[in-house]
């Protein structure tokens, strides 16, 4: 590949700092995907510029107009504060017909909206859990058709943002508590969906329209008390001290049911193109013990952090973390928007 001029933009308080010499673990897990995407991308020979951004677009604006990348290679995760946002950052670029990387806007509005997502997974006849939504600033009114227990989550907060062992309720009482405090803490609907008791595999997918599938990546959740639901709450996903505790870890999945992998890959492929999504994504599953499989998420943009799941399942394919970064600036650059063949 061609020596490139590349755009990072980030948010504005994960700037990554030239070397990681005096830094804490802690500080460094704040910034690692940011460290480890700039850094390597500098390290190939590529001319790079970090770029923080929080409530406005002039500073990108400005950037995009005076240094002219040949590729913005997108970071964000969300805009003011706001998950949501992130799609029209990504619009913007469109509007000025800027080359990046990642996910589409039609692709990050769909997966972003959990409550959408999973109606688009349902019309498509994409098996996922059963649910229900509870809007903030309405009084609950309890489901009938659902069976406890019940999982409670934001409908459109990510990286697991007010999950916690609690987010498993087992009744109406806790049902309701947790519907309020998802509302109070997230300030966001609530959806409610039945808890799929099972192994949690997640699955990379690469590509616009021919698509690549990643190998299958499993969560471990170790020594985690029995009593303890087996999900992905905020400390097991990120609090390095109570990985190491309870030996938590994620590596590649073993001892597959036969044919679920072809099912899972399968599966990946049509929600992939069920949500017009683009550049990379991550599948997340149930695999229940009697072998039935649900979907529960689709990760648009997911952790590109080297010792994260997604680069790992591609080192695991023959992908280097280097060729990783190589082949998503690849489909970036020929992802196919609709302003190239109004301007080819």
């Amino acid at each position: 590949m061609k020596k490139l001029r590349v755009l990072v933009p980030v948010h504005s308080t994960l700037v990554p700092p030239e070397t990681l010499e005096g830094v804490s673990e802690r500080e460094i897990d704040e910034w690692r995907t940011e460290y480890d995407v700039v850094s390597h991308l500098k390290a190939a020979g590529h001319e790079v510029m970090p770029l923080g951004l929080s409530d406005s677009l002039q500073e990108l604006r400005r950037s995009l107009r005076d240094w002219q990348p040949d590729i913005v290679f997108n970071l964000l995760e969300e805009f003011d504060g706001i998950v949501t946002y992130d799609q029209h950052v990504v619009a913007f670029l469109e509007l000025l017909h800027q080359p990046y990387t990642g996910c589409n806007p039609r692709g990050l509005m769909l997966s972003r909206d959990k409550v959408l997502c999973k109606q688009l997974l349902s019309y498509h006849r994409i098996p996922t859990p059963q649910f229900a939504v509870f809007p903030r600033g309405k009084k609950p009114r309890l489901p009938g058709k659902l069976r406890y227990p019940m999982f409670v989550k934001s409908s459109t907060e990510d990286a697991s943002l007010g999950i916690a062992h609690a987010s498993v309720v087992e009744d109406a009482r806790q049902l309701r508590e947790r519907i309020e405090f998802v509302h109070d803490q997230t300030k966001s609907d609530a959806l409610v969906e039945e808890y799929i008791e099972g192994r949690e595999l997640y699955v990379g997918v690469m590509g616009n329209e021919r698509l690549t599938v990643l190998p299958v990546w499993e969560m471990s959740f170790g020594s985690l008390p029995e009593k303890l639901p087996a999900i992905a709450t905020r400390k097991v996903k990120w609090d390095r001290a109570y990985q190491r505790k309870y030996g938590i870890s994620t590596a590649a999945a073993h001892d597959l049911p036969e044919g679920t992998q072809a099912r899972l890959e399968r599966l990946s492929k049509r929600i992939y193109r069920a949500l017009h999504l683009s550049g990379y994504a991550r599948m997340d599953f149930r695999l229940r013990a009697d072998g039935t499989l649900y979907v529960l998420e689709a990760n648009a943009n997911p952790n590109l952090s080297e010792t994260e799941d997604f680069a790992q399942a591609a080192r695991t394919a023959g992908l280097s973390y280097d060729e990783l970064l190589r082949r998503i600036i690849a489909l970036g650059t020929a992802y196919p928007a609709a302003w190239r063949a109004l301007y080819a």
